[in-house]
C-alpha cells in the first residue's frame, strides 16, 4: 500500500530499525547454524561409510538438511538487505517532508493538506482581513513545495512496494522450502523490478510504465551509478538500448497513441538519458565500459530495427539522441560522439536526413518531447546534450579535434579542414538543417526560419554549458571562469563583434545574452579600462578592453565589445539579462565604493568612474531594443518587457557570485537583490502603445531619464545604508544620475547612432 502523507510523517520508523536489527541477529545465527552443518554434519556423512538404506535415505535426508539451513541463513540474509536499505532510505525521506512540512511551509506561510491516494495539496490560508493576493513569486514558491512533497511521497511509495515485492521473492510461496530469490540490496530489487517492466517492450500497460519512469527517476541519480549500470546491462547491451527505446518512442508518438502514453515516453526518455548520463560516468564506483561508447559510435551510421520485416529503420544516431538530450554526460562518454556527428553532418548535412518520415507529427520519432526538432539530425541531439554538460562542452569547443572514420573509430591522421568546433559551428557558411517531419516547410516562411533556427538554438546552449560551467536554464550561481571558458566568451565577442550582422534575428542571441550576463564584470571592467580591476571578474578574465601592446596584449580591436552587445541586445530575452545584470553589477560597485570610503580623497569621481560603465551599457542596450522595436520591427516592445520581468534571476546570480563587493549577509543580501529587481522593472519597462512608439527620440529619452533614475535610486541606497545623512546621499546620488547621463548618451553613439 502507498504511503500517505499522514503515513510518512508520523510513522514510527523504530518499529522497522528493530526489526532490521533482529533481522540482523537471525543472520548471524543462521549463519553460524549453516558453517556448522556444512562443517560438521554435512562433513561427517560424506566421509561416513554407509551401508543399505543409510546409503541413499539417511544419506541424502543429511545432504537435504544442511542445504536448507543454509537456504535460510541466505534468505533472512536477503530479507535483512532489503530491510536495512528500505530502513535507510524511508528515514531519510521522512526528514525530507517534515521539514518541507514543519520549516518551509511555515516561512512561505502555506498549510499542505493531505488529499489522499499519495498527494497533498498546498494552499495559503485565509487570514481576517487578508486580500487573499500573492506575488507570483510567492505563487512559485507554494507550488514548487507542493511539487517537493509530492515527488518525496512517490519515492516512498516506490521503496515501499520495492521492499513488499522484495519480500515476498526472497520468502516465496512455500513456508516448507527456504531459499528463493536473494538480493544483496534493495537497489538489486529495484533493478530486477525496472527490467521486468522494461523487457515487456511496448506490451507494458500505462501504468507499469509509470511504475518504470518511477523506479529510473528516484534511482538514476545514485552517485555509485550501480543502479544506473545494471539496468543497461540488463537491457543487453548498446544495441538492445537503442531497439527498446526505439520501440518505447515510436509507441508512444505513433498516431493510434493517448495522450497519456505520450506523457509516459515523454518521460521515459527524460529518465533513461538521466540514467545513461550516470551509467556511462568512469568516476563513479559502477559504470558501463568504455566498449558501450565505441558501440554507440559504430551503430551511429547503422540503422537499427526492432521488428521482423521492417522497413524503415532509423540509423543508431537518431535514436540515441533522443536519450542524450537528457543528463549530464562525462566528456569522456559523450565527446567522442559529438565530434563524430558534427563530422558526419560537416561532410553531408542530409545524411541521417535521407529516411526521415516525412508527413507525420513532429513529435514523431526519437525526440518525443518536440523541443528543438524531431530528432532526425542527431547533430541537434548532441549540442543539446553539450548544453546539459558543461565540462564536456567546455573541451568539445577548446579542445583539438579528432578525426573520426563513418564507423566511429579514429581516424589516425585524419585531416578535417577546420582548426576547432567553434570555428566550424559559427562559421556563417555552415549549413543547418530543417530537423522536422514536415514534407514542405517552404510553403510557410516564418515556420521554415524557426525550424532552421534549432541547430544555432541548441548551439547556444552548448556554448551557455561552456562558458558558464552551468547547465543552460539553470538557476544557480556559476562557479568561477575556468581559463578556457573565458577564452571561448571571448572569440565570441571577437567573432560577432567584428560582423555583428551575422547574429541579426540569430536564435543564438537569447544564449550570447545570458552568456555576456554571467560576465558582467568582465563587460564592465572593459568599458571603465581598469582591465578589471574595480569590477572584479568571476574567476579568469576574458579580456574584453581594447587591445593595447603595453597594457592589455589579449585585447579586442576598438569597438568589437560595443558592437557585440548592440547586436545581442536587440532579443528581448538577451536584452533582459544584460540590463538585470548591469544594474546588478553597478548596485555591487556603488555599495563598495561607499563602504571603503576612507580610501579616496573624493568620493564622487570614484562613484562616477564606477557608475559610467553602467550608463554606457544602459545606452547601448536603449539603442539596441529602439532599433528592434521602433527601426526594423523585428520585435514588439511587450517583448522587451516580458524579457525584463523573466530576467529576474540575474540578480541573485550576481550578487551571489561571491566577489564580496557588497558586505552584507544573509536577509540584507536579500533585500539587496529584492531591490535591484523591482528597481529594474520599474524602471525598464515601457508603455509598449503603438501611440509611445510614434517619436523614437522620445522614446530613447525616457529610457535615458529611467536608467538614470535606478543609479540614482541605487546610490542612495546605498549612502544611506553606509550612514549618509540624506543631504549628502542625495548629492551622491544626483552627482550618480548626471554621470550615467553622460554616459548613456556615449552608449548611443558607439552602438551606431
Amino acid at each position: 500500500m502507498a504511503f500517505t502523507f499522514t503515513d510518512l510523517v508520523e510513522v514510527d520508523l523504530g518499529k522497522l530499525a528493530t526489526a532490521v536489527s533482529d533481522w540482523k541477529k537471525a543472520v548471524d545465527g543462521l549463519k553460524k547454524s549453516a558453517e556448522s552443518a556444512r562443517t560438521g554434519m554435512q562433513s561427517k556423512s560424506d566421509s561416513a561409510r554407509w551401508a543399505g538404506v543409510n546409503a541413499t535415505v539417511t544419506r541424502e535426508f543429511v545432504a537435504k538438511t544442511a542445504k536448507e539451513v543454509a537456504d535460510l541463513h541466505t534468505e533472512a540474509n536477503s530479507i535483512y538487505q532489503v530491510l536495512e536499505d528500505g530502513h535507510t532510505e524511508l528515514q531519510s525521506l521522512q526528514k525530507q517532508i517534515r521539514t518541507a512540512v514543519q520549516d518551509d511551509a511555515a516561512k512561505l506561510g502555506v498549510r499542505v493538506q493531505d488529499i489522499g491516494e499519495g498527494k497533498v495539496r498546498c494552499f495559503f490560508p485565509h487570514m481576517r482581513g487578508d486580500t487573499d493576493e500573492r506575488t507570483q513569486d510567492q505563487l512559485d514558491g507554494k507550488q514548487a513545495l507542493e511539487d517537493r512533497i509530492n515527488q518525496i511521497l512517490a519515492h516512498a511509495a516506490e521503496i515501499d512496494a520495492s521492499v513488499a515485492r522484495a519480500l515476498a521473492k526472497s520468502h516465496g510461496s512455500d513456508p516448507c522450502n527456504a531459499g528463493h530469490s536473494t538480493y544483496e540490496s534493495l537497489n538489486d530489487a529495484e533493478v530486477e523490478r525496472a527490467l521486468e517492466l522494461a523487457h515487456k517492450g511496448d506490451k507494458m500497460s500505462d501504468a507499469e510504465l509509470r511504475e518504470l519512469n518511477q523506479l529510473l527517476r528516484f534511482n538514476s541519480g545514485e552517485k555509485d551509478g550501480e543502479f544506473a549500470t545494471e539496468f543497461y546491462q540488463g537491457l543487453g547491451g548498446p544495441e538492445k538500448t537503442l531497439q527498446f527505446y526505439a520501440e518505447m518512442s515510436i509507441d508512444g508518438t505513433g498516431g493510434d497513441a493517448t495522450k497519456t502514453r505520450l506523457d509516459a515516453v515523454r518521460d521515459l526518455q527524460k529518465v533513461m538519458g538521466y540514467t545513461l548520463a550516470n551509467a556511462t560516468d568512469p568516476d563513479h564506483a559502477h559504470h558501463l565500459p568504455d566498449s558501450w561508447g565505441a558501440e554507440f559510435r559504430r551503430l551511429g551510421t547503422r540503422q537499427i530495427g526492432w521488428e521482423p520485416g521492417q522497413w524503415n529503420k532509423p540509423y543508431g544516431y537518431q535514436v540515441l539522441g533522443g536519450l542524450l538530450r537528457y543528463g549530464n554526460y562525462d566528456p569522456r562518454f559523450i565527446n567522442p560522439i559529438a565530434e563524430h556527428v558534427t563530422q558526419l553532418h560537416k561532410k553531408d548535412p542530409y545524411f541521417f536526413l535521407s529516411n526521415k518520415p516525412d508527413g507525420s507529427p513532429d513529435i514523431y520519432g526519437f525526440n518525443p518531447s518536440g523541443e528543438l526538432g524531431s530528432g532526425n539530425d542527431p547533430l541537434n541531439s548532441v549540442l543539446e546534450a553539450l548544453g546539459h554538460s558543461p565540462e564536456a562542452s567546455e573541451k568539445f569547443f577548446t579542445q583539438p579535434p579528432t578525426a573520426y572514420n563513418e564507423d566511429g573509430t579514429v581516424k589516425k591522421d585524419g585531416k578535417l579542414g577546420f582548426d576547432s568546433y567553434l570555428d566550424l559551428l559559427t562559421d556563417k557558411k555552415f549549413e543547418w538543417t530543417a530537423d522536422t517531419n514536415s514534407a514542405n516547410i517552404l510553403a510557410d516562411e516564418d515556420r521554415a526560419k524557426t525550424i532552421t533556427g534549432y541547430g544555432p538554438d541548441a548551439l547556444g546552449h552548448a556554448l551557455e554549458a561552456a562558458t558558464t560551467g552551468l547547465p543552460y536554464g539553470s538557476d544557480a550561481v556559476s562557479p568561477p571562469h575556468s581559463k578556457e571558458a573565458a577564452d571561448i566568451y571571448h572569440k565570441l565577442v571577437e567573432r560577432y563583434g567584428a560582423n555583428p550582422e551575422d547574429l541579426d534575428d540569430s536564435p543564438m542571441r537569447d544564449s550570447l545574452g545570458n552568456i555576456t550576463a554571467d560576465y558582467m564584470r568582465d563587460v564592465q571592467g572593459a568599458f571603465i579600462g581598469d582591465g578589471g580591476n574595480v569590477a572584479g571578474t568571476h574567476g579568469a578574465s576574458a579580456h574584453l578592453g581594447n587591445f593595447d601592446a603595453g597594457s592589455n596584449p589579449e585585447g579586442l580591436s576598438p569597438g568589437v565589445l560595443k558592437n557585440f552587445l548592440g547586436a545581442v541586445g536587440k532579443d528581448p530575452d538577451a536584452y533582459g539579462a544584460i540590463v538585470t545584470s548591469q544594474e546588478s553589477v553597478t548596485t555591487d560597485l556603488v555599495n563598495d565604493a561607499f563602504h571603503h570610503a576612507d580610501r579616496y580623497k573624493e568620493l564622487a569621481p570614484e562613484i562616477a568612474n564606477r557608475v559610467n560603465a553602467g550608463g554606457e551599457i544602459a545606452g547601448i542596450m536603449a539603442e539596441s531594443r529602439t532599433q528592434a522595436v521602433v527601426d526594423e520591427k523585428i520585435a514588439s516592445d511587450a517583448e522587451f518587457n516580458k524579457g525584463v520581468a523573466t530576467a529576474d534571476k540575474w540578480a541573485g546570480r550576481i550578487i551571489g557570485m561571491g566577489i564580496g563587493k557588497i558586505p552584507v549577509g544573509g536577509e540584507v543580501a536579500g533585500w539587496v537583490v529584492e531591490d535591484i529587481q523591482e528597481s529594474v522593472v520599474e524602471n525598464f519597462t515601457r508603455d509598449s502603445t503603438p501611440e509611445a512608439l510614434k517619436d523614437r527620440d522620445a522614446f530613447l529619452e525616457q529610457q535615458q531619464a529611467s536608467s538614470a533614475q535606478a543609479i540614482y535610486d541605487a546610490t542612495y541606497t546605498a549612502a544611506k545604508e553606509a550612514g549618509y545623512d540624506d543631504v549628502n546621499a542625495q548629492s551622491q546620488a544626483t552627482a550618480a544620475k548626471r554621470e550615467i547621463e553622460d554616459s548613456y548618451g556615449l552608449g548611443r553613439q558607439r552602438a551606431g547612432k
